[in-house]
């Protein structure tokens, strides 16, 4: 996400989208992409310690949906905040996801928890799910809406 800063910051100004919830035809622009981004990272990482600090005997009930109002709300107002702050948090907590995971145990990493859709999955299935992939989505996401402009000046716009 850091190698596409200098990228982003010199297509300012990029418009607000009109539609940036988890419906169909919402479509995410950089300031979109990087108010969730920054959100759903610290998100996650407070998912997986809820379940390895719940009980062990069973799995803990954990995550959210797309449509979750908090995750919206919080994309819509935090999608206005300066361009440089949004990827300073990305920064901080993608450094603390690393660190997160170099110290969980590997009974740690094998606590299981309960997703409302996908179901039982690992704290390890869950970090790589949820943090590493969907990371790496968002980074495509905001790679081909910058690459967009670069080339043919297009506000072509990645589905949310």
């Amino acid at each position: 996400m850091s190698r596409l800063r200098d990228r982003v910051e010199a297509g300012e100004p990029w418009p607000l989208s009109r539609s940036y919830g988890a419906e169909p035809e919402s479509s995410w622009g950089p300031p979109e992409v990087l108010a969730h981004v920054a959100e759903m990272i610290p998100y996650w990482l407070g998912e997986i310690d809820r379940i390895v600090s719940g009980d062990p005997a069973a799995p803990v009930p954990f995550g959210r949906v797309a449509t979750d109002p908090d995750r919206i709300e919080r994309i819509g107002r935090d999608r206005e905040l300066p361009f440089g702050e949004l990827f300073d948090r990305i920064e901080r907590s993608s450094n603390d996801a690393a660190s997160v995971m170099a110290i969980l145990s590997p009974a740690e990493c094998a606590r299981v928890g309960s997703h409302p859709r996908r179901g039982e999955m690992s704290v390890s299935d869950s970090f790589e799910q949820f943090i590493v992939r969907h990371l790496e989505e968002h980074v495509e996401q905001l790679e081909d809406v910058v690459s967009s402009r670069e080339t043919d000046g297009g506000t072509d716009r990645a589905a949310g």
